[in-house]
């Protein structure tokens, strides 16, 4: 239910239009910049305690054709606080990265690690932030 509700909140937020096709590899369309065109999967957490690390995001379905993933992290009330994208190209390095180790399950990441290569895109508080506002190469 929670997945659905996240998807729901990224159309509406982002001006993605659903796709309920699943067979595609991706749940949105982009309608308008800086995302027109692309191909979104949309993946979600729910996040009841902060102080607790390991929170895991459902496999991303790397065989398929999709442009970025959108994550949308969600308070004890289902109401979404941040959403965070990466890329199709840094998410596939990353993932193949992880494989090499052994405990790591195909196309499974964890909040943490993709907040690290994504960028925040999102928040509750200031609505949509556009691409020069937040770099987190630089920390800031």
């Amino acid at each position: 239910m929670s997945a659905e509700i996240a998807e729901n909140d990224a159309a509406r937020l982002l001006d993605l239009e659903l796709v309920k096709d699943e067979t595609l590899g991706y749940d949105a369309v982009g309608i308008r910049d800086p995302r027109a065109g692309k191909r979104i999967q949309i993946k979600s957490r729910t996040i009841f305690d902060e102080s607790k690390s390991g929170h895991r995001i459902g496999q991303l379905r790397t065989g398929q054709d999709w442009d970025s993933v959108l994550l949308v992290l969600m308070d004890d009330n289902y109401e979404p606080f941040e959403i965070f994208e990466a890329e199709r190209a840094e998410l596939l390095d990353v993932i193949a990265e992880a494989e090499s180790s052994k405990r790591a399950k195909r196309g499974l990441l964890s909040v943490a690690k993709f907040k690290a290569i994504g960028q925040l895109i999102w928040t509750r508080e200031e609505g949509e932030i556009g691409a020069a506002v937040w770099d987190n190469q630089s920390g800031g």
